[in-house]
């Protein structure tokens, strides 16, 4: 029924447009993400451009910013500068697990950049970026299951040309960046790029001891040298480095409630009463946080790359080789009080990565065009990082445990305050070698003038060898309270109860419940037989102490109900288990997938002006590994790792505690599309149906304490994505483009979900797990739109000038699955204004998010704040004047 309604709607909306154009034009819009230069008519893919004049005139300065004018691409910051997701058609992952390969790959001239931190930089001089909706593995050789972000940047120019522009702007934005280009002999030119950028936070920090979040302080050079010797041969060779230090990421409170998600005091509640401070929800969009100290977020990111063309007439060989490595460290206050109850979460994380891809592609002009091509990936990852606990971590902890800390180590024998330590912590090492191949193919062929058929394969092997260790100084942690110890503390907490009346019967007063107090009832005329009544002759404290320890012995320990188990309170604040080292005898640390993906296209060329396709095509990702200290053993190896005499304290294989995830397995996608694509005098339109599963997706959650990865069973959509482009006049421009879905969860067993969520108690336990089998995915919106208008007029005297507005809709959508009661949504205007000279001068104004909307861009459980809900509220309205001179 949905596929119906979306071609009727389609139909509709193609009749109703079809008839303000009319003949073609010149100036065509190319594709070469597809590996072949096409026109964006003929390219059998959804995909869409957008030119570095759009790019320019709506100032977009990060990649993060391109989602205003792109519908189907969503960059979602995180927890910090090197933490952001990319996602198309609402589907993507990565984020805060750096062993997580992100599904939408980003290409910078052709070079496949892995990971989130080498994404997050100004964007160079370029000429267009193109994003391309679903799995494209038949055309790269790494990781494009979801979709591809292609930016191509301009080749060194034989004649001299460049620029050089600077902009101030709202948080005392300042920003600097120079091009040039030229020859430097007959057959050499190159280029050099360059710029710095700089703004003050607007995330007021309400302590006195940091300063505002949410700065910017950026800095990036990217020079090129192009070499044609011969009309044949072409090499171009890129190297660039950039630099990142800012204070990221604020975040607010948007939801509290009670510790125990019934009644009682809010983790503000605590924090107050201990003397620290936590923002409140009443005011979650007036950008405050109180923290004890600045986020320190560094990143460099380096490389360089050479591409060989080599036409050899009628065939042409390319080959790009690349070198990249991106260093990261970040550290903040994670517990997001002013009480130091963290005193650090930090993270350092060094990637090194080798890419090599070699094809050889036909030239074009016959009736079968083909490309084979091989593609090497190489990378290792080295992370350390760790948590150290705060002055104020044990106070508050033994607030939630209702004050049982020091009975719990009295009872152990432990000396008082031995649980949660000041300078307690927890250092890991996560090392990742990645080694894969790709060989790939495609083939057009033109059956007539008008139809062609195409066929691609791509055959991928990917390889993993993944170490993990951790130091772990978190004693109350590693107490087995399930088994001996749990044991031990009951009996001595029931004699403790239960000793004053013994000793009171024995006409000896209601004594506390001591060692010397036992020995003066044991001396006492008075006894009492095991029992509680008196016997002459019967042994007192031998007795009383078996019939207190036989009714501990009875409760039942594994429970989780706090009126069963007096235990069960202190369980979920074990949250820093000891780590089982991996590899182990019984676990390799290693991965190792391959997987044949196809597709297969048929297009029509209808008219000299409308092109039509359908298609079917797979993709695949490899398995991710999960290189946070929340990687816990499968329970499926629980019994050989008990064997082996491998499992730590607390891992219970009866009940599943403490074991988890390592990784997740591969995930596949298969898309089934048709599209419509026209182009005339006035404009242009491009239309596509999809109908897109995902089997084994990717998912991690944070649960508050730790992330979850996990694979969810099958996820889909069916929906319409179009793009269209209007001109009734020569100096205006119109266009219109969105996506329209229907996004579920087709299987989902075992989901993290809201604690005390109708969902998770389906299964009559409250533990946060539960099915998302036919529910609607956080995070993916049912409708993205995307409208601008742009107006251009000529002065007098070589002046002209352009005026530009855009608008971004979003619907409401729940964030994550497993935080009910916050949504995300945008309703976004920005806009823009600029003048030029014909002396090469040009000044722009801008604002954007003009009318200052106000939503969360993601939102996570509060750490160790059950009923706490921490959200990232989106940027506040800037604005800002640019000067650009060009010659």
């Amino acid at each position: 029924m949905f596929k119906k309604t979306l071609l009727i709607s389609s139909a509709a909306l193609l009749s109703s447009a079809m008839p303000a154009f009319a003949q073609s034009v010149d100036d065509e819009i190319i594709v070469t993400a597809t590996k072949r230069s096409s026109t964006l008519q003929e390219t059998p893919v959804a995909v869409t451009v957008t030119s570095g004049d759009v790019i320019e005139k709506a100032q977009i300065l990060d990649i993060k910013d391109l989602q205003s004018v792109v519908p189907t691409f969503r960059v979602s910051q995180l927890q910090n500068s090197a933490n952001t997701t990319l996602t198309i058609r609402g589907f993507g992952n990565g984020g805060n697990n750096i062993g997580i390969e992100p599904a939408v790959g980003l290409f910078i001239d052709g070079v496949y950049r892995s990971r989130a931190a080498a994404q997050i930089s100004d964007l160079p001089a370029l000429e267009r970026v193109e994003v391309l909706s679903g799995p494209q593995s038949t055309l790269f050789g790494k990781n494009a299951s979801a979709g591809v972000v292609s930016i191509v940047t301009e080749k060194p120019q034989f004649e001299t040309a460049g620029y050089v522009e600077g902009g101030l702007g709202r948080f005392d934005q300042h920003y600097l960046k120079g091009y040039i280009t030229g020859a430097v002999g007959e057959n050499t030119a190159v280029s050099l790029g360059g710029g710095f950028q700089k703004r003050d936070g607007y995330f007021t920090n309400f302590t006195s001891t940091a300063g505002d979040m949410n700065n910017i302080d950026r800095f990036n050079l990217r020079g090129q040298v192009l070499f044609q010797p011969t009309d044949a041969l072409e090499l171009r060779v890129i190297a660039d480095m950039s630099n990142l230090k800012e204070n990221c990421c604020g975040t607010g409170v948007a939801i509290e409630g009670p510790l125990n998600g019934v009644a009682g005091p809010r983790a503000r509640d605590v924090v107050n009463a201990l003397g620290g401070g936590m923002p409140s929800a009443d005011s979650q969009f007036t950008y405050g946080t109180q923290l004890n100290r600045d986020t320190i977020n560094d990143i460099d990111d380096r490389g360089i790359s050479a591409q060989i063309d080599y036409d050899f007439g009628g065939v042409t060989l390319t080959s790009i080789s690349a070198y990249r490595t991106n260093e990261s460290y970040f550290s903040s206050d994670s517990d997001f009080t002013s009480l130091e109850s963290l005193k650090d979460t930090y993270q350092g994380v060094e990637i090194n990565t080798l890419t090599q891809e070699l094809r050889l592609a036909s030239n074009g002009g016959n009736q079968l065009e083909w490309m084979v091509g091989g593609y090497y990936f190489d990378e290792s990852i080295e992370q350390n990082s760790g948590i150290i606990y705060g002055a104020d971590l044990r106070n508050y902890v033994d607030a939630l445990s209702g004050n049982a800390l020091n009975g719990v180590e009295d009872s152990l024998g432990l000396a008082r305050g031995t649980f949660f330590a000041d300078g307690q912590q927890i250092i890991e090492t996560f090392t990742q070698d990645d080694k894969a191949y790709s060989i790939f193919g495609s083939a057009d062929f033109h059956a007539t003038d008008r139809l062609t058929f195409t066929v691609g394969a791509n055959y991928t092997k990917d390889k993993k060898n993944v170490a993990g260790s951790t130091v772990n100084d978190d004693v109350f942690s590693n107490v087995d309270f399930q088994g001996a110890a749990g044991l031990q503390v009951l009996t001595v907490q029931g004699l403790a109860a239960n000793f004053p009346a013994l000793a009171a019967s024995c006409g000896l007063g209601p004594l506390p419940f001591s060692q010397a107090n036992v020995g003066a009832v044991l001396g006492a005329t008075c006894v009492v037989d095991t029992m509680g009544t008196t016997a002459p002759g019967s042994v007192v404290y031998p007795g009383f102490q078996a019939q207190v320890a036989a009714g501990a012995a009875a409760i039942d320990r594994t429970s989780l109900d706090a009126s069963v188990n007096p235990l069960a309170a202190l369980y979920p604040l074990q949250f820093q288990p000891q780590f089982l080292a991996y590899p182990n005898s019984v676990e390799s640390g290693k991965t190792n997938d391959d997987e044949l993906t196809y597709t297969a296209k048929v297009g029509y060329e209808v008219s000299d002006n409308i092109n039509t396709y359908a298609s079917y095509a797979t993709g695949f990702k490899a398995s991710s590994w999960n290189l946070t200290r929340d990687s816990r053993p499968f329970l499926a190896d629980a019994a050989a790792l008990s064997a082996a005499g491998l499992l730590p304290n607390n891992y219970v294989p009866s009940t599943g505690r403490n074991f988890g995830t390592r990784f997740a397995e591969p995930e596949t996608v298969e898309v089934f599309e048709l599209g419509l694509k026209g182009r005339f005098e006035k404009g242009a339109f491009n239309v596509a149906l999809f109908d897109q599963t995902v089997e084994g997706f990717q998912s991690t959650i944070f649960q508050g304490t730790g992330f979850v990865l996990d694979n969810a069973g099958s996820q889909s959509t069916k929906g319409i994505e179009f793009d269209t482009t209007y001109s009734p006049v020569e100096a205006l421009t119109l266009t219109f483009a969105g996506v329209i879905q229907d996004p579920v969860y087709d299987s989902f067993v075992g989901a993290q979900v809201s604690t005390g969520s109708a969902i998770d108690l389906a299964d009559g336990v409250a533990d946060g797990s539960g099915d998302l089998s036919g529910e609607k995915p956080a995070g993916i919106n049912e409708i993205a739109l995307s409208a601008s208008a742009t107006y251009t007029h000529q002065f007098e005297n070589g002046l002209s000038g352009f005026i530009r507005g855009n608008y971004q809709y979003e619907d409401a959508v729940q964030i994550v699955d497993n935080i009910e009661g916050i949504t995300r949504d945008t309703k976004l205007v920005n806009a823009s204004a600029g003048l030029n000279f014909d002396n090469g001068l040009e000044i722009r104004y801008w604002v954007a998010n003009l009318f200052n909307h106000e939503t969360y861009t993601s939102a996570f459980p509060g750490v160790l704040q059950a009923g706490t809900v921490n959200g990232y509220p989106n940027q506040p309205r800037t604005y800002g004047v640019a000067m650009r001179y060009s010659f």
